[in-house]
């Protein structure tokens, strides 16, 4: 059994990976909108020039010299970097619009450090993009456990989107378990198990962590995991490795 929350940072394989942007034709506002995600980050962007046939804008993830992942900036643009987080909070976008490109999807086991705001509009966004698609997973798979925290119960009902989105996955029979600090009656309208409390895992994480019935496919394993250790800024992952999400949610199950 893992020791806590933060030990499964330990763990990360976070292999060497950086993305290279071929044959930009987009301008410099574009390609900053990249960088300013990605600042700071152990993630590099970098451009290259490709063959002249091969399509302009194109981003590739790269691990050990080879290419394993493409996206073409416009999915980039449409599904993160153009993206404000209050869209997800109102529930402008709907959860079936959610997706996660390729080479977004292929930095799982990355470690990420980011600001929220007012320190930063755009870190956080990357992990709020991974949470929703979390939650999509779950409402397609309908069944299996979904567990998230939210440090504050009341979010989600400030959220309209948010509640909007929990409503749905708990209606498709998933096995939702929510956890924060505050009112458990102002949620009792919704299905779902409500776990409160004020130690650490309640005031300062921040996971959404699916696991399906019967162990299902390898994909459909996927958790975020985040810790606020200083105000306001968090260290966070994601990963699809079925063994690392099973051995999180067992460990949210049975400790926090």
């Amino acid at each position: 059994m893992a020791e806590s929350l933060r030990s499964f940072f330990d763990e990360l394989e976070a292999p060497d990976r950086h993305l290279v942007l071929l044959n930009r034709s987009s301008p410099d506002p574009v390609r900053n909108l990249l960088d300013s995600l990605l600042d700071g980050q152990p993630v590099s962007v970098s451009e290259a020039e490709a063959d002249t046939a091969a399509d302009d804008d194109v981003v590739a993830l790269v691990e050990d010299g080879s290419v394993v992942a493409r996206s073409t900036l416009d999915e980039l643009l449409e599904s993160v970097l153009l993206i404000n987080s209050d869209l997800y909070k109102s529930g402008a976008i709907e959860l079936d619009e959610v997706a996660l490109p390729a080479v977004f999807e292929g930095l799982d086991e990355v470690p990420f450090r980011v600001r929220g705001y007012p320190a930063s509009n755009k870190e956080k966004l990357l992990l709020i993009v991974v949470s929703r698609v979390i939650e999509r997973i779950a409402a397609e798979h309908g069944g299996g456990t979904l567990r998230a925290s939210f440090q504050r119960l009341s979010r989600i009902d400030d959220e309209r989107g948010t509640r909007d989105v929990y409503e749905r996955v708990a209606g498709t029979g998933v096995d939702v378990h929510v956890y924060g600090v505050g009112d458990v009656e102002s949620l009792s309208g919704l299905p779902v198990t409500v776990h409160t409390g004020t130690s650490y895992p309640y005031r300062r994480s921040w996971f959404v962590v699916f696991t399906p019935l019967d162990g299902g496919d390898g994909g459909d394993h996927v958790a975020l995991l985040a810790l606020e250790d200083e105000p306001n800024v968090w260290d966070g992952f994601w990963t699809f490795r079925p063994e690392l999400v099973t051995r999180i949610e067992r460990y949210i199950a049975e400790e926090v």
